[in-house]
């Protein structure tokens, strides 16, 4: 699964190497957790948007909001199946941008959490999905993140891992009209092992309540 994340890269940065839009200002972020508002990318098929969505899918058939803290995660092997996730993964893809993703492992009895990031230190994209609800006053706008089977840098540290979207598939991604599903389905994949690292970090990430820039330190360098 993907429960945690971070996003500390600076707005201008950002949009530059995703190209979108966006008036909201952005926070460095560094321990991101399920039900808060992250940021997402979307496109109407001309132009990308950035915007804040809720971390944990609603689907717009769902009587009760609290379902979104079930469905923080959309398994790629059943994505265009589950009643949940189907109808978003034809028509609401979105990039769910980040700098870095933890895991834990268990290790000499205690749990010891991992961070994950690229060899380049450069930020990436989750493949997300989102769904609007408007069983309330106002419509609440809703995210997930697609998990996928391990690469070789995350497969020690646990069984599951984000789909990270190469630069290359953003627009096939995002376009609303795209609706190949075997095309779709073919990009969620494991992340090439060779352009990863991990390292392990303080247990300060274990509360979401530690968003401090410490969460992002090498755990022997503390």
């Amino acid at each position: 699964m993907c429960g945690r994340y971070s996003l500390s890269e600076n707005k201008a940065e950002l949009q530059a190497q995703f190209q979108f839009e966006m008036l909201e200002e952005l926070n460095p972020r560094y321990n991101i957790a399920p039900s808060q508002n992250i940021l997402a990318v979307g496109s109407n098929g001309q132009r990308r948007k950035g915007s804040f969505l809720q971390w944990g899918l609603v689907p717009f058939w769902a009587d009760n909001p609290k379902i979104g803290y079930k469905m923080i995660n959309a398994r790629s092997e059943s994505i265009d199946e589950k009643p949940s996730f189907k109808h978003a993964f034809k028509k609401r893809r979105c990039l769910i941008l980040a700098d870095g993703f933890y895991e834990w492992k268990k290790e000499n009895g205690h749990k010891q959490p991992y961070r994950f990031v690229m060899k380049d230190q450069k930020p990436f994209a989750f493949a997300g999905l989102y769904e609007v609800w408007k069983k309330s006053d106002h419509p609440l706008v809703t995210c997930t993140i697609i998990t996928t089977t391990p690469n070789e840098v995350t497969e020690e540290i646990h069984d599951r891992m984000p789909v990270i979207l190469p630069a290359d598939t953003y627009d096939l991604w995002l376009d609303p009209k795209n609706e190949d599903v075997t095309m779709l389905k073919s990009l969620l994949t494991p992340y090439p092992a060779e352009q990863m690292i991990k390292y392990p970090v303080s247990t300060l990430i274990n509360s979401p309540k530690n968003d401090q820039i410490d969460c992002l330190d090498e755990k022997n360098s503390l």
